[in-house]
């Protein structure tokens, strides 16, 4: 369709949370008939993608206290082929973390203030209260509200994108 916005939501995930997480935003973007929200794991985009893209949601489990090593990874293959060519694109970003999320939420932000990005909601964290080994590596379920919360962002980037009030 002319016209149509792009929202690229890209994401990695070791135990199925953030990826919940992204998959919720996106079925909220999808609402939106005038956006085509393009859901990929943090492997397969690339700076070509980036380009094409209106505006983004990066999601992203806390790792150490960081992005996980694929988000980071992501954003290592497409700093500089983007670079001065996004600029003032919005962007939000998702964070599944275990007892915080804030330093990968921040990490995303450094990284986006690079880019010239328009961060347009605070991001959006998840608490797992994953604190042993065992349950940081168990698969997650994300619970209904916070999925809710997810979707609520990706239906809200989708309308700001049609509206071109990003």
């Amino acid at each position: 369709m002319s016209g149509t916005k792009t929202l690229l939501i890209v994401y990695h995930s070791l135990t199925g949370g953030t990826a919940q997480m992204a998959e919720a935003a996106r079925s909220g973007a999808d609402g939106e008939p005038a956006v085509q929200a393009r859901l990929l794991h943090a492997a397969q985009a690339g700076p070509e993608d980036v380009l094409a893209a209106d505006g983004y949601l990066f999601a992203t489990p806390e790792n150490l206290a960081a992005v996980s090593g694929q988000l980071k990874d992501f954003f290592d293959r497409c700093y500089y082929p983007a670079l001065e060519r996004i600029n003032g694109r919005p962007y939000a970003s998702l964070v599944c973390a275990g007892s915080d999320g804030q330093n990968a939420a921040r990490q995303i932000a450094r990284i986006a203030t690079g880019w010239r990005l328009k961060a347009v909601a605070d991001p959006l964290i998840v608490c797992t209260h994953a604190q042993t080994p065992e349950a940081i590596l168990a698969p997650k379920r994300i619970g209904v509200d916070d999925l809710e919360r997810c979707r609520a962002l990706g239906e809200a980037l989708a309308a700001g994108l049609a509206l071109g009030v990003f």
